[in-house]
């Protein structure tokens, strides 16, 4: 391990000069990173790089899921929530499902349980892929809400699927009473387990003397201690970090200063950054390994191929047809039920169904297939099913992931209307915040307006929306004074939030970054 430590921080220096080459190049950096790691791992002489699935599991798993449900808006995850949770469950399991019948069919020695087995990995299409490819193309928010709200739960669903296809492989028997008690326990657990370890780390972060440095450590290991405990009782770790980020991201403003809030930020986004590019890297490192236990199933590497691109062929075909079918669910529903939108035309479902690639999760499930079962006897396939998802997520990043831009530009989506347009939004929420904070410091703080000029002067921001330069001292009772002001603006956004549909959290979250800015200068004043 030491010795190869200068090899491991080469790749950290790859990684980002080749997220700066995707960016250049507007490429979905996940691709450059799998078909970079491709290519090193094919040099001769190189250190042989051996992936242990607990680390990602362990390791990348909890902060990837965190870092994305913090990153999530709990309106938008509400308002999309029956099209999230069909394509996070239902989906899902008709894709694995589909695979399974396919696999027993075509591929010599599958069952239909290892055919499970293999569905419960590919199905769980990869957010970072999605997000990554988006950022370079404008398409609507609901769109983008859509595609967050189902990678957070997918991943639980999929490894759901893979425990119970896993004990049907290795025991031969499947107890469909057992299994529906266990599923219940996994998903009502892992979410209830989230929450509750979230609010213990609300509480600590509240009521400890806690500072910037103290808040994130405690956020760094949040997701962990989170994940950890689900799977100790046999719940989904998964939805007990996806769970307990969405609780700790909506209360935020409550229990994090400003400072943990400002620093946090950074802090978060440079270990995300890290960890998604070591894992998409990893995966193409990994191949030598996965070809090898090819040559020792005895499988051709043609014919493994073959078996990759018709799996691959399954589940973009699979999620077409639900993209498309959830249309027709929506319509059917939409004359008995109030929906979101019941007429989402052809164009986004197109655009849904192609944003299907693979990732990170479907290796570590298929890494996690134990090399021999409980009597000894060698896995059946293992080494097959690791190749096949190692095409799968090769075939759907490059395929998927190089022309999704394109399409998204040739399809033109409709401007739906889901919110108004963004300088109108700001212009409304300046105007109102303005309003509320007049109001409220004129009917509490009247009588400082004649003795303190650095409050008239702030009087003045809010009535002309100018900021002229302050140089009087600004005392401990004007900061009190100005401080409650600040967090009387960001009750009025979070419950703008609330009760106005029309308004994108995204603009909402940038007002509530500058008033958490403007608390800091006040630090040092």
């Amino acid at each position: 391990m030491i010795e190869n430590f200068p090899f491991y921080l080469s790749l950290i220096v790859v990684i980002v000069l080749l997220i700066m080459l995707a960016d250049k190049l507007k490429v979905a950096y996940p691709v450059l990173l799998v078909v970079t790691g491709l290519g090193i791992s094919l040099l001769p002489g190189l250190p042989k790089i051996h992936i242990e699935p607990e680390l990602i599991f362990i390791i990348f798993l909890p902060p990837l899921l965190y870092d994305a449900a913090f990153a999530m808006s709990w309106k938008e995850l509400w308002r999309w929530r029956r099209i999230v949770t069909s394509f996070a469950f239902i989906v899902v399991f008709f894709t694995a499902l589909s695979v399974a019948f396919v696999a027993d069919w075509f591929i010599p020695g599958f069952s239909l349980a290892l055919g499970f087995l293999l569905g419960g990995i590919v199905s769980p299409p990869d957010a970072i892929s999605a997000s990554a490819i988006l950022k370079f193309v404008k398409v609507p928010r609901r769109m983008s809400s859509i595609l967050e709200g189902e990678s957070l739960l997918n991943d639980a669903s999929s490894l759901i699927i893979f425990r119970f296809a896993l004990i049907a492989a290795t025991t031969g028997r499947f107890v469909w009473q057992e299994a529906a008690l266990s599923f219940g326990w996994m998903v009502i657990g892992g979410a209830a387990i989230g929450v509750l370890v979230g609010w213990l780390f609300m509480k600590a972060h509240k009521y400890l003397p806690t500072d910037a440095n103290m808040d994130i450590a405690l956020t760094l290991v949040t997701p962990y201690v989170m994940y950890i405990a689900a799977e100790e009782v046999h719940s989904s770790g998964v939805l007990a970090v996806v769970s307990g980020g969405l609780l700790l991201s909506s209360q935020r403003h409550h229990f994090l200063s400003s400072s943990s809030r400002l620093r946090g930020v950074n802090v978060w986004q440079s270990l995300v950054f890290l960890l998604n590019g070591w894992v998409f890297l990893l995966i193409g490192l990994d191949l030598p390994e996965i070809n090898e236990g090819l040559k020792k199933e005895g499988t051709a590497l043609s014919v493994a191929i073959g078996y990759g691109l018709l799996i691959t062929f399954v589940l973009i075909i699979v999620r077409t047809l639900a993209s498309y079918g959830a249309v027709v669910v929506t319509q059917i529903a939409g004359r008995f039920i109030e929906v979101a939108d019941r007429n989402p035309g052809w164009k986004a479902p197109l655009l849904l169904s192609w944003s299907g690639m693979r990732g990170v999760v479907s290796l570590a499930a298929a890494l996690s297939i134990p090399i021999e079962m409980s009597n000894g006897v060698p896995f059946p396939h293992r080494n097959l099913i690791l190749f096949i998802t190692f095409v799968v997520i090769l075939v759907t990043l490059l395929l998927q992931g190089l022309t999704l831009p394109w399409l998204i530009r040739k399809v033109t989506l409709p401007d739906y209307n889901d919110y108004l347009p963004e300088e109108e939004t700001e212009r409304l929420l300046k105007k109102g915040m303005h309003e509320h904070t007049l109001h409220y410091f004129k009917t509490n703080y009247s009588r400082h307006l004649i003795s303190n000029g650095i409050l008239r002067q702030k009087v003045a921001f809010w009535e002309q929306k100018s900021n002229p330069e302050l140089e009087e001292a600004i005392s401990e009772e004007t900061k009190k004074i100005y401080l409650d002001i600040l967090e009387q603006q960001r009750s009025w956004l979070r419950n703008k939030n609330k009760i106005d549909d029309k308004i994108d959290e995204e603009i909402i979250r940038k007002f509530l970054y500058g008033i958490d800015l403007e608390e800091e200068k006040l630090k040092y004043n």
